[in-house]
């Protein structure tokens, strides 16, 4: 079917068909006069012959020529974002895709901003529509129309109501950003956008462990002769910007808009990053003193000037290594829009975004730096870097399990992880109390309150994580960094949701084979291994009553980004159907694979998860 629709266009072409038979009608207008320097609305409509469409602007499919609209002219000044309407999805059996596409009357509003210096009369705008039609059975060449559009200029100064663009909706119920509007709105209102998904992600699990090993390291560079903490902190925040941008866009660019998610759910990339988190907590222990290597120490003692801010760089590319296990719905989209040939709004949100994210950094860089410098600081001061290197090690165990997850190695467990942190936790408890002493600490002779106290609470976390092993679920935050729990058959996950059993399919096609036999609705889970957000959402909001309840109603599906059966195939599903490539990524599909609704990710607010659940189980 496929290769007969490439062999009709292609004779289609070389005939007069297509100018005799024409199922498209297209006009455009403006309803109103204008005034020189103010927005005019174009209202374009086309309208096709019963059982004949046209592909929407955006994400058409793969095959179809998407719809290209624009407007040009010497009087116009730009254009912004056209509001088209939810365009038609479905199944193309000729493409072997899924297409979104437009039928019957179709009516398109693209705002225009005119020029200043029009002088009053009647000028005329050339709107031009490039489009492909297409029936069940074939479709026709692409075909371009152009019209020209009256508009009356009048007199006077431009209207304050009439100099902006209409404001787009950047986001729609459910928190879905449309870049596209985002891009519109210009460049200051694209900034906000940016700088407040940053302090968003902030939120999110992901940078939590990257807090002990940024204290840690800057606590041990403040001990150190001849280093500037601003200096020091500053290379810091602009080394994460930096990497995070540029390293960014480049995977984007080389691997496809999941570049960063794959190089974060490497094996080898989680497996170095534990080892690096192990060989940091046994220095902090007083195992060893980190040293570069005598040749480099000489040639940077020639170099005292740069103040060692190589090691600082070093962590701020670690630092974006760690953030990339979660790649937010707006960086997302962003790197989508970089592997389709875009470059400045990706780089400038990527820049934005990685500074928003990076600022509070800059201040944990900053003070255990002078706090360092403080008199008499080296008792408490090394007893803060050893409860450091607990939490360090207890860290790397959450990349060790990242590989086993990838390597299917059975070793980091859930369970195993889990007794592991328990231990650290207990022992960070003891240390507190004077019970262990290590190579750097002084004879403790009065336990003070705050350091009691302290102990207490590392040591109600050991019971309490212990308690995880004797069955008690592990709820909340210290979840998301486990490894799933899971059982696994052909085909299906077995997990357990608080005290219940749901079945979740890890192949869409078993699941739609199932929807149309129970005549219910897909609820699909785009998620990771290393993903720490899809995590907290399975551990913080799938385990509530009313979320399981509407499970329920619907057939479960899962879907690995970064590990497992064709992995590859399904990141690539996610970013050509959905344009994102953000992990967690939810949908809901009907059986005859309409999308019913989309939710983007991570959220803490129940009542937003739950209507947009009741929406695919209404519809």
């Amino acid at each position: 079917m496929k290769h007969n629709r490439h062999i009709l266009i292609i004779l289609l072409l070389s005939t007069v068909i297509w100018g005799q038979m024409n199922p498209v009608t297209v006009s455009a207008s403006v309803s109103e006069a204008a005034r020189a320097g103010e927005v005019v609305h174009v209202e374009l409509t086309a309208k096709m012959e019963h059982e004949w469409h046209i592909y929407a602007l955006h994400d058409a499919g793969e095959g179809p020529i998407a719809t290209v609209i624009t407007i040009n002219g010497d009087y116009v000044s730009r254009q912004g974002k056209i509001d088209e309407p939810e365009p038609i999805e479905k199944y193309d059996e000729g493409f072997d895709t899924i297409t979104r596409y437009h039928e019957g009357t179709t009516r398109y509003t693209i705002p225009v901003q005119l020029d200043g210096n029009i002088d009053p009369g009647n000028i005329s705008l050339t709107a031009t529509i490039l489009y492909q039609v297409c029936n069940a059975s074939l479709c026709y060449p692409p075909k371009e129309v152009t019209m020209e559009i009256p508009v009356v200029i009048e007199a006077g100064e431009p209207r304050k109501d009439h100099i902006q663009f209409i404001a787009a909706t950047i986001t729609d119920a459910s928190g879905n950003i449309d870049l596209e509007a985002a891009i519109s709105q210009g460049f200051w209102p694209f900034i906000i956008l940016a700088f407040s998904m940053g302090f968003l992600a902030l939120l999110t699990p992901c940078v939590f462990p990257m807090i002990p090993i940024t204290v840690s390291y800057f606590t041990h560079q403040g001990e150190l002769e001849n280093q500037s903490p601003v200096k020091q902190a500053s290379v810091y925040g602009i080394g994460i910007i930096g990497t995070f941008t540029i390293l960014g866009l480049l995977l984007a660019i080389t691997l496809g808009a999941s570049g960063a998610n794959q190089l974060a759910a490497n094996p080898w990339v989680n497996l170095f990053i534990g080892a690096l988190f192990t060989y940091f907590a046994l220095s902090l222990f007083g195992m060893y003193e980190i040293q570069l290597p005598s040749s480099l120490r000489q040639l940077v003692q020639k170099q005292e000037g740069r103040g060692g801010y190589m090691g600082t760089l070093f962590m701020a590319v670690t630092f974006t290594l760690t953030s990339f296990t979660c790649t937010v719905q707006f960086v997302g989209l962003l790197l989508v829009a970089a592997s389709q040939g875009q470059w400045f709004w990706p780089a400038l949100g990527m820049i934005i975004f990685s500074a928003a994210f990076a600022l509070p950094f800059f201040f944990l860089a900053l003070f255990p730096q002078y706090l360092a410098r403080m008199p008499k600081s080296g008792g408490w001061l090394n007893s803060v870097k050893v409860v450091m290197g607990f939490l360090e090690l207890a860290a790397a165990f959450k990349f060790y399990s990242n590989t086993d997850l990838v390597w299917n190695w059975q070793f980091f467990t859930h369970t195993s992880v889990l007794a592991v942190w328990t231990i650290l936790m207990f022992f960070t408890g003891l240390y507190l109390m004077g019970k262990i002493q290590l190579p750097h600490d002084t004879k403790l002779e009065i336990l003070s309150v705050p350091r009691m106290l302290l102990s207490i609470f590392f040591l109600t976390f050991a019971l309490y994580l212990s308690s995880g092993l004797f069955g008690r679920p592990i709820h909340g935050l210290i979840y998301s960094y486990l490894p799933p729990k899971l059982s696994e058959e052909v085909g299906k996950i077995s997990e357990v949701n608080g005290g219940e059993e749901f079945q979740w399919y890890t192949e869409l096609d078993d699941a739609f084979v199932e929807a149309n036999t129970v005549g219910k609705n897909i609820f699909l889970d785009f998620t990771g291994y290393t993903c720490t957000n899809c995590r907290w959402m399975e551990s913080n909001i799938f385990t509530k009553v009313e979320v399981k309840e509407r499970f329920k109603g619907f057939v479960l599906v899962r879907l690995y980004t970064d590990g497992g059966n064709n992995y590859r195939e399904k990141q690539q599903y996610e970013i050509d159907r959905f344009g994102t490539a953000a992990l967690p990524y939810y949908v809901i599909l009907s059986p005859e694979d309409d999308v019913l609704g989309k939710f983007p990710g991570m959220t803490r607010n129940l009542d937003e998860f739950l209507k947009f659940l009741d929406k695919g189980i209404t519809e």
